[in-house]
């Protein structure tokens, strides 16, 4: 590892402003090849992990969840590395192509599905030999791009399970929501026949009841805002399941001045994701909406209501909400409708309850801090995790300094 690290230092510490084109290209090409096979050291590793079980040392069930939290990676991608890895002692000639570099990581998590239990057991009782479906595939993906391997991977299901059951369409449909620095959202997704025609017809729907002559709007345009008002409508409606006893809903924080004062306020008011938005926006929201007053401090609504209440009332769930926003526990971040409210000194052990006292946590990390984890909140405002053996859990693929121990 430290002769990788020292590689790395080199290269970065190369001047490329000299190279041309052809050059960069030459150059290029040697690092696609290295990025490919670290991609196979780091699924090899991940299966390991997966047998070992590595991923309780630092209180998570999976080594994807651990992916998402401590390597920074999406859902997406973390759910790929972990495939690839599990399929790489079910397809040896797979396995060989992805250590030497010549097949990608996406290629090698699509090939990765042929190993499911589920096709694995069609493969066997239909007597497929799955060296040579193995060794065809890979030779596809070392010669074809990624889309070429996805098409090549679903013709061989598809021949698989030719004569099944009708597939259940659930099990086909994806929906990945990425929110961006400035607040924007992306979506990405896959949706079945019948499941796309129903998004699709719900859209349509909306758009043609907005439709105006002078609409001079495109396609696309239309059809976002058709989705953002079915989201309203739902929202608006309330008809949504209710989460942690809190109807869903989208929550605004603007400071008392930049919603009474008529400026438009850029970046005055906050999303509870995080994103930021102008007070204009925030009085518009708000023409509609239900408004709270927080006072962080000893006046107005309380945000401590002492020893006589052990459950947090609603008021007090919004303002922890407001701060941590997800579960605090390092690595997780699941939203904070998974979360329930934590008294970091238990209640029954004299503490408060009060947002001071209190922290967000899905049940699963609730019940490891129950169970000798502890989370702290600093006096930096941030949440620190520690270990039952008393070391610091750090997250990021850059904290690979010794643990910390926590103080007594």
């Amino acid at each position: 590892m430290d002769g990788l690290s020292d590689a790395l230092d080199a290269l970065a510490a190369e001047d490329l402003a000299p190279l041309v084109g052809p050059a960069l290209l030459e150059r290029l090409r040697p690092l696609l090849l290295a990025l490919n096979r670290l991609a196979a050291e780091i699924a090899r590793t991940v299966a390991e992990c997966e047998v070992s079980g590595a991923a309780g040392h630092d209180g998570l069930t999976t080594m994807a969840s651990w992916l998402r939290g401590h390597g920074h990676l999406s859902g997406a991608e973390a759910a790929r590395v972990v495939r690839a890895g599990r399929a790489l002692g079910h397809l040896p000639a797979m396995a060989a192509a992805f250590a030497a570099g010549e097949v990608t990581g996406e290629q090698a998590a699509v090939l990765g599905t042929v190993a499911d239990p589920a096709k694995l057991a069609l493969a066997a009782g239909q007597g497929v030999d799955l060296r040579v479906v193995d060794g065809l595939l890979t030779g596809v993906a070392r010669r074809h791009p990624q889309a070429d391997t996805a098409r090549a991977v679903r013709h061989y299901a598809d021949r698989l399970d030719a004569d099944g059951p009708e597939p259940d369409p659930t099990e086909g449909r994806r929906l990945s929501i990425t929110r961006h620095a400035d607040g924007s959202v992306s979506f990405r997704g896959d949706l079945d026949a019948v499941g796309g025609e129903e998004v699709a017809t719900a859209v349509e729907a909306v758009v043609q009841a907005g439709r105006a002559a002078a609409d001079g709007r495109t396609r696309t345009q239309q059809q976002a805002d058709a989705l953002a008002q079915l989201a309203d409508n739902a929202l608006a409606g309330g008809g949504l399941p209710v989460l942690r006893t809190v109807k869903p809903h989208v929550v605004v924080t603007v400071d008392v001045e930049d919603l009474a004062d008529p400026a438009t306020g850029a970046g005055a008011a906050e999303l509870a994701s995080g994103a930021v938005v102008s007070a204009a926006r925030a009085r518009w929201l708000a023409c509609d909406g239900a408004v709270t007053r927080i006072v962080m401090g000893p006046a107005g609504l309380p945000l401590d209501v002492g020893r006589t209440q052990r459950v947090v009332p609603p008021h007090l769930r919004r303002a922890v909400e407001r701060r941590d926003r997800h579960c605090v526990f390092a690595g997780c971040g699941a939203p904070a409708w998974w979360c329930d409210v934590h008294h970091v000194l238990e209640w029954a052990n004299g503490g408060d309850t009060s947002v001071e006292n209190s922290a967000l946590l899905c049940e699963r990390h609730h019940t490891k801090v129950h169970h000798g984890f502890r989370v702290e909140r600093g006096t930096d405002g941030r949440w620190r995790t520690w270990r039952p053996d008393g070391t610091r859990i750090r997250t990021g693929p850059g904290n690979t300094g010794p643990p910390l121990t926590s103080a007594a």
